[in-house]
């Protein structure tokens, strides 16, 4: 009977269904617990908690409101509104339904980061369009392809960007609307890498010693400060990014390699509307801009590219020169030191001279920035020249600008100088030890590299072109070069005459500086031939100087303008806007009507064959080894005499050497400033070597249209005889066995001053072979670059008449016939034995080098084998040892067998 019961109870609770959902439902084990309720009363439904769930489920089907989403918010008003929570700063983005499908300029900025990553403070990085988009239930990001021009009246038209791959950089759902907008949290768009890939992507196969960023860390990344303005909306963040096992540490300014905060700013700007028109870019004058294909056109150039300038506007439009509309303003930051500020002004004053030609009058504002202002200089809506000090700064000063990408009209711009850089000190304490040539690729050793090398591991579309300026840099290191000449060759003037000389040096350094990053400010970009404008005799013409200037342009990287003649120094610098930057500024500044504007330009272009304004650009000159073909466009040369120029420049620093341990052991000091000098003497002949060695192969170019009054031709051989000097300039002042005599009493001072345990990882001593070898090899390296070669040998089929073979025996000349019948000192040594090897590694290059420049090789290694086989013997162990392996390397690359 107790069995019965049991199964009688589990099968009224298993087969009694309640009405009522709410009904309590227990398990068998409930049913036999000592506390059992009464099964048999069913609970009525609870009213209350029924209502509450039908509003809770109401409740979530609905969406909430925008004022219940930013409740706990505070606003931001502006060009874009933004709410940010009070409590954990987390950040919504509202949209009018006016902001959709219409474009908006995004522009980045890194406030403060790695140095070595080019992540500067206030460095412009990334410009382009964006428009943003609903579909859906989601809002999306889109940026715009500005690179391409369809012609509306061609139907071809009708099917623009088919084939252009759209780019959705961000998408969000909506969390609340109402009539008028949209809302979105818009944290993962700004804290995150979406928008400027802060982190550089490094190509295949760099180093894992190269330093780069850890992944981001969201959660300890932030905001720092949000502004909104009219017609702009800034959000600067604190992106930091974690590394574990960082392979390096870094710069000085890591401070520690596993967690780095990098701050970026991101800017939302209005396109402008107004009256500005795009100027066509044209290649006889230099300015950035964008490069816009046209689609439907079909021309040899089908090229819409447009140039970057600011909108200037007349006050009187039927004066011939006018006060702007609104002139461009630059404020002179409140970080810059007190002494430099009338320089900076005056500078920057100076191109009002320019714009004249343009027809404006003022149209550059210099004014000083209080330091009670209420504004920040990181606004956009002001352009500032700010200083600060870097401990490892990848630029000495920098002025880049951004520009609208689908015009070109400047919209704002910044100018900083770091603080070593302006005082005209170099930012190496070790310059020129030779490292770079006994570590680089060498052309002989691996001709692909030579031919596409890869000397930078950031990508430079990953950096805004304008920041690559090292102008100040390669400016204080001529800067040091005049000081060394004023305290060794004017030592019988007083000090107080030497100080002065000194100041005004200085004034005259700064101004150039100045001068030349407010260039880029205005749009132009460098040209790398305006220092061929004068004679060298013409450079010390302070009445012709002062009247056109040093130079055609203030955007060249120059030599400072030393006289080896001290009773007939001229200017150091040019100190005023020259013949081509007046031009340049007349092509892209001079207000025209659409109907007259292309007959204008025209008319201005039409002068570009006057030497005054001879230009070419970074992408001309001849910096690298193997790269560009004209000798004239280049970094740290002077004149339009390069040779006479050149042999001076070697004789001044030979003129110095002797009486620099005098000058600069100074009492209670170490050796580090003399070491230091002679660096910096010794950056002078790598540069005079590196400008003459262009030459030797060289080919002149000429960029003007067919129509103008001119009869050179695009593409003109360096004449033989000029090639032959610049031969023997090399020979006498970088080969000769006494090229480097004057330096020999040096070398047990170049002493450089201990810290801590620098000295740890190697040895201390100055190696001043590796000082030699460096030059020498560098120079060799652009002679024997397969792309030099090759070009002589195609230059013979227009004009050239110095043959890679007669380029080869000349250098074998020069490096081995002084000390053919005696002994061959250690430099001379080192110098023979990599001009066989580089003549081995052109035998065995399966890639790069021709056939003509393989037959030289060979022809030039034989007879090579006969001269030393002829040379004197005995003069010494280590001579008859160096000669014996020269004869070993030798006939092992002519050798046929070459397993």
């Amino acid at each position: 009977m107790k069995y019965v019961l049991l199964l009688a109870v589990a099968g009224s609770l298993f087969f009694a269904t309640p009405a009522s959902a709410d009904v309590r439902m227990y398990s068998l084990q409930d049913t036999l617990s000592k506390k059992q309720p009464d099964t048999t009363k069913v609970v009525p439904p609870d009213s209350t908690k029924t209502a509450a769930a039908d509003s809770a489920k109401k409740k979530k089907d609905e969406k909430p409101t925008i004022d219940e989403k930013i409740k706990s918010s505070k606003k931001i008003d502006g060009l874009f509104t933004l709410y940010q929570d009070t409590a954990n700063a987390s950040l919504q983005l509202y949209l009018t339904k006016e902001q959709l499908d219409k474009n908006f300029i995004y522009q980045s900025f890194s406030m403060g980061g790695p140095t070595a990553l080019y992540l500067n403070q206030n460095m412009i990085r990334d410009t382009w369009l964006f428009s943003i988009r609903k579909h859906n239930d989601k809002i999306e990001f889109l940026q715009q392809n500005t690179a391409f021009y369809y012609d509306p009246d061609n139907p071809v038209s009708k099917a623009a960007n088919a084939d252009v791959a759209e780019t959705i950089f961000h998408s969000e759902k909506i969390a609340a609307s109402d009539s008028a907008g949209y809302l979105i949290p818009i944290d993962g768009l700004f804290i995150s890498n979406k928008l400027d890939a802060v982190k550089p992507v490094m190509p295949p196969g760099t180093p894992p010693t190269v330093f780069n960023l850890g992944n981001l860390s969201t959660g300890k990344s932030s905001y720092d400060t949000i502004r909104s303005f009219p017609k702009n909306t800034d959000v600067v963040v604190r992106l930091t990014y974690e590394n574990p096992a960082p392979m390096s540490g870094g710069g000085k300014d890591i401070t520690d390699a596993r967690y780095v905060t990098v701050k970026m700013q991101h800017s939302f700007l209005e396109v402008p509307q107004n009256s500005y028109r795009a100027r066509r870019d044209d290649p006889r004058v230099g300015y950035f801009g964008a490069q816009v294909d046209d689609l439907t056109s079909i021309s040899p150039t089908p090229y819409r590219d447009f140039i970057s300038r600011w909108h200037l506007e007349k006050k009187n439009p039927n004066a011939r020169i006018t006060e702007p509309v609104e002139p461009i303003i630059f404020w002179i930051e409140n970080t810059t030191p007190l002494e430099y500020r009338p320089i900076i002004k005056e500078a920057g004053e100076k191109w009002n001279e320019a714009f004249e030609a343009a027809g404006f009058k003022n149209a550059i504002v210099m004014k000083q920035m209080p330091d009670d202002v209420d504004w920040d200089p990181a606004d956009i809506a002001y352009n500032v020249i700010r200083w600060k000090s870097s401990a490892s700064p990848s630029y000495g000063a920098i002025g880049p600008s951004f520009f609208n990408p689908l015009t070109g009209q400047i919209l704002g711009a910044d100018i900083t100088v770091e603080w070593k850089s302006g005082a005209g000190t170099p930012v190496m304490d070790d310059l020129f030890n030779g490292s770079n040539a006994m570590t680089a690729s060498l052309p002989w050793e691996d001709p692909a590299q030579a031919v596409a090398p890869q000397v930078d591991y950031i990508h430079h579309s990953q950096i805004n072109r304008m920041a690559l300026c090292n102008m100040a840099n390669e400016l204080s290191m001529q800067y040091q070069t005049g000081l060394v000449a004023v305290e060794t060759l004017d030592a019988s003037s007083s000090d107080a005459g030497r100080a002065e000389t000194v100041r005004e040096m200085h004034k005259q350094f700064l101004y150039y500086l100045i001068m030349h990053e407010m260039g880029h400010t205005l749009g132009l970009n460098h040209n790398m031939r305006a220092s061929q404008m004068l004679s060298p005799e013409q450079l010390h013409d302070t009445k012709l100087t002062r009247k056109i200037g040093l130079q055609g342009s203030v955007m060249d990287y120059p030599a400072i303008n030393v006289s080896r003649d001290r009773s007939k120094q001229g200017d150091y610098y040019t100190t005023k806007a020259g013949p081509y930057d007046i031009w340049a500024i007349e092509y892209g500044y001079t207000p025209f009507t659409p109907a007259e504007e292309e007959r204008g330009l025209t008319r201005i272009l039409s002068k570009s064959t006057d030497p005054q304004l001879a230009f070419g650009n970074d992408a001309d000159d001849m910096r690298s080894p193997g790269k560009a073909i004209d000798p004239r466009v280049n970094v740290n040369d002077h004149s339009n005499d390069m040779m006479a120029y050149g042999e001076e420049r070697f004789l001044l620093v030979n003129d110095m050497m002797p009486k620099l341990k005098s000058r600069f052991s100074r009492p209670n000091q170490g050796y580090q400033e003399l070491l230091q000098r002679y660096s910096q003497l010794n950056s002078q002949r790598f540069s005079m070597a590196a400008a003459i060695s262009r030459y030797i192969g060289g080919v002149y170019v000429d960029r003007s249209f067919v129509g103008q009054e001119t009869d050179i031709q695009p593409y003109t051989p360096v004449p033989l005889a000029t090639q032959k000097k610049a031969m023997e300039l090399l020979g006498n002042y970088v080969f000769a066995p006494d090229a480097f005599k004057e330096d020999y009493a040096l070398f047990p001072y170049l002493q450089p001053q201990r810290r801590g345990f620098n000295f740890f990882s190697g040895t201390e001593d100055y190696k001043p072979q590796n000082t030699f070898r460096s030059l020498q090899v560098s120079t060799l390296s652009h002679i024997l670059h397969p792309t030099t070669l090759s070009r002589i040998n195609n230059s013979s089929l227009y004009g050239n008449e110095y043959s890679v073979a007669e380029v080869m025996k000349d250098l074998t000349e020069t490096i081995f016939d002084a000390d053919l019948g005696g002994s061959v000192d250690l430099v001379r040594q080192n110098l023979q034995t990599d001009y066989v090897t580089a003549l081995s590694g052109i035998l065995e290059a399966k890639t790069g080098y021709d056939h003509a420049s393989k037959a030289a090789a060979l022809a030039t290694l034989a007879d090579l084998k006969t001269k030393l086989g002829d040379a004197a013997s005995g003069s010494d162990a280590q001579t008859d040892a160096h000669r014996k392996n020269l004869l070993f390397m030798i006939a092992k690359a002519l050798s046929v067998d070459k397993s």
